[in-house]
């Protein structure tokens, strides 16, 4: 598919080269925008032999005139323009197409990346609307690279989901655990059965409050994230051993306590998708090279912001920015955007070494990644993954996403480093005066 942008003719050219066919077409198109507009049609009811620009076009044409009803003008023309496989994006990614949101993309690096599947200097695409951030991310790559890289440790923790069913009180609960401990095999068997990549590590159950239990299934999924394949996995189970079997009823195929997009207790503690953790010792004269700054300013700073301030916050992330660096880093590769919110608890550690030098490094538990599904599968996503050298292999199922995985951890404590330092010499607001305004304001800052 081109790179150009999909671009409309004008109403003069579409004139110009008109048809009897063509002008017929085109009224029809104009009245179904004229019935979205008013709400005669929903905007899911665009016939479905309509080509996916042209379905994608009457839905901002809906809109234009829904606005000039309400007195205001509205002009779509960027929102129209895009490199997207339309018919693509409709029918896998996002309902009711009208087009695409342009963020802009950059690349920090090189970053020096030691792990399992990856020993080299990266450039790292990150997608972000936040000026500064790329540029902190940057100097902290650096620092990084110039100390001999980041050494990566990424665990398999598995995707999570947890049923939740309602029994009649504690003697039902307990004949429902005293099945699955009996049945376990065969729920491994029926739940794996859904997918050649899906393997179940753990069936986890909680008995709360006397008639609720919820069953946490855990699997490992691939190079997917996963999401959806433990979902079908436990609704067969669930439909076709649990209930029939035990007689006792799922309230909700997803009771919270997987925990899917949102920050717990449960996850920062058991994990969910992967477990990153990354580490560098950055010596002296790097940091007061690269980094301007010096060890004990380091040291006080994540003791007395990430410690003490998360904790008098009660918050669940002991950090500066995780989730800026992810948010970024999620959007350039097609991740799901609401597992940022899982992804930003974590820890930010800093000690002092003997000889000056610090050690620095980021706990991560809760990581859900993807190097296949989802939006991974969009062209712009799949091109920012192979600039990281990211590729799915069958034989080798999970190496791609443990390289994705080793890569952000180590793209996050660059994230860290670079802020951390900034707040040690009150760097920060001079570096988003200089490199986040903007005329009429300025964008939000990390930290």
């Amino acid at each position: 598919m081109s790179d150009a942008p999909v671009r409309r003719p004008s109403t003069a050219e579409r004139s110009a080269t008109a048809t009897p066919q063509a002008a017929e077409l085109e009224a029809e198109h104009e009245q179904l925008a004229r019935e979205l507009a008013s709400g005669e049609r929903a905007l899911h009811q665009v016939p479905r032999h309509l080509d996916a620009d042209v379905a994608a076009a009457i839905r901002r044409r809906a809109a234009v005139l829904r606005g000039e009803a309400e007195g205001r003008s509205l002009a779509l023309d960027h929102i129209a323009s895009y490199t997207l496989d339309a018919a693509r994006a409709s029918t896998q990614h996002c309902e009711n197409l009208a087009g695409a949101a342009q963020i802009p993309l950059g690349l920090v690096g090189p970053l020096w990346v030691r792990g399992e599947e990856i020993s080299e200097q990266v450039l790292v695409p990150m997608a972000t609307t936040e000026g500064a951030l790329l540029a902190s991310v940057n100097r902290g790559c650096r620092a990084i690279t110039a100390a001999g890289g980041a050494l990566v440790w990424s665990e398999e923790v598995g995707m999570t989901r947890a049923p939740v069913f309602r029994v009649g009180g504690i003697e039902q609960a307990r004949r429902l655990l005293a099945w699955l401990d009996e049945n376990e095999e065969r729920v491994r068997r029926h739940a794996e059965d859904t997918s050649r990549y899906l393997r179940l590590l753990e069936l986890r159950p909680l008995v709360f409050g006397g008639t609720t239990v919820f069953l946490r299934f855990r699997f490992s999924t691939g190079d997917a994230m996963g999401m959806n394949m433990v979902t079908i996995a436990c609704d067969r189970v669930v439909r076709e051993l649990i209930e029939p079997e035990t007689g006792v009823r799922c309230v909700a195929l997803s009771g919270n306590y997987c925990v899917d997009k949102k920050s717990s207790q449960v996850n920062f503690q058991l994990g969910r998708g992967r477990r990153i953790v990354a580490e560098v010792v950055l010596p002296r004269e790097v940091l007061a090279r690269t980094l301007k700054t010096e060890t004990k300013a380091l040291v006080e700073v994540t003791l007395r912001k990430n410690l003490h301030g998360s904790i008098a916050a009660g918050a669940m992330g002991f950090n500066a920015q995780f989730a800026n660096v992810l948010a970024a880093l999620f959007v350039a590769t097609g991740q799901d955007l609401a597992h940022v919110v899982e992804g930003a608890m974590g820890l930010t550690h800093f000690e002092e070494r003997d000889d000056g030098a610090v050690y620095a490094a980021v706990t991560m538990p809760d990581v859900p990644l993807a190097a296949v599904g989802g939006g991974t599968g969009l062209a712009t996503q799949r091109e920012a993954l192979a600039l990281l050298g990211i590729e799915p292999d069958p034989d080798r199922p999970g190496a791609a996403v443990r390289r994705l995985a080793e890569i952000t951890g180590a793209v996050v404590l660059a994230g860290e480093l670079s802020l951390m330092a900034a707040f040690t010499s009150n760097d920060l607001a001079r570096a988003h005066e200089r490199l986040g305004r903007a005329p009429g304001g300025s964008t939000g800052s990390g930290g």
